[in-house]
């Protein structure tokens, strides 16, 4: 691996603060200064960042990569109309990674990729935040601004999605954030924030409203941001990144125990209330025969 890859690995510096630090000498292989930014390192190699020896992540650990997506490029492993895929793409080592959710042909911007099946459903599963820069062909109006707000439900929400699309109506929760950024006669640039992510949702939202979404570029994804990774590029998660993804997965496992202690001991409960219930009709049961018995005695 690269030594700037090596420390945005590693680290929590990105590669362009790695690629700095490695300029100003302030990486080191043991004693020596290194200032060769091409320097594969190897595995029995100690990096030290000002001093301070970088602690590998250990192996068996989940791999996480940012990819900045151009447009034109389809996020799946193949394409029976002979399409380009990001697999096309992406370096040869990435071939077994998963794409943690989609982006459109025609969308660009943070696409993260893992080697952990567990890692990526997770993260499409979540209500982390998915900001998207956005331009829309027309002035945004106070409806599409009540249901950005407000949220909106489309038994027909098939303006904006594929021709081939199954899916046919979608509820829309309330946008976490949205900014007019800039707006002419002809059109409106917004960045918006949501936290779920339905097929082809944005453009189905404003294609409700008669708007078409002229560009599309996700800038970020549970707060691991696109930044200057320039087009069709990748890198590791930093530091930083990683130590959130660990707690946000240790929350997610802890969670889903309490759910599954919580639902046991509810179907416990149902099986005592209906055992008690059982017992009740019983003993009401008994009584009853004991007092038609009584009435033939006498």
């Amino acid at each position: 691996m690269r030594l700037n890859k090596y420390i945005s690995h590693n680290t929590r510096y990105s590669r362009r603060e790695a690629d700095k630090l490695i300029e100003e000498g302030e990486v080191t292989l043991d004693k020596n200064v290194l200032k060769d930014f091409a320097y594969e390192v190897k595995e029995s190699d100690k990096i030290y960042i000002k001093g301070k020896p970088v602690k590998k992540r250990q192996t068996g650990e989940v791999t996480m990569v940012v990819y900045n997506k151009p447009k034109g490029v389809l996020v799946t492993k193949k394409d029976d109309r002979g399409r380009t895929t990001i697999y096309h793409k992406l370096p040869g080592k990435y071939r077994h990674f998963i794409p943690v959710g989609r982006l459109d042909y025609a969308s660009e911007g943070v696409l993260l990729l893992t080697d952990s099946p567990e890692v990526a459903q997770a993260l499409m599963e979540s209500p982390l935040d998915r900001t998207y820069n956005i331009k829309i062909d027309k002035p945004v109006t106070e409806e599409m601004m009540k249901a950005m707000q407000e949220g909106i439900v489309l038994d027909d929400a098939r303006a904006g999605a594929h021709e081939k699309s199954k899916i046919t109506s979608m509820e829309f929760a309330p946008f976490a954030y949205y900014e007019i950024r800039s707006q002419g006669q002809n059109f409106t640039k917004l960045r918006v924030t949501i936290k779920e992510g339905k097929n082809r949702e944005l453009r189905r939202f404003f294609g409700h409203f008669g708007a078409t979404i002229l560009d599309l570029k996700r800038v970020s994804y549970g707060g691991v941001d696109l930044n200057n990774l320039p087009e069709n590029k990748t890198r590791y998660f930093s530091r930083k990144e990683y130590d959130d993804l660990h707690a946000f997965m240790k929350r997610k496992k802890k969670n889903a125990l309490i759910a599954e202690k919580n639902e046991f001991n509810t179907q416990k409960q149902g099986k005592k209330g209906k055992k008690e219930r059982d017992a009740s009709d019983s003993l009401s049961e008994f009584k009853k025969e004991v007092k038609e018995a009584f009435k033939r005695f006498k």
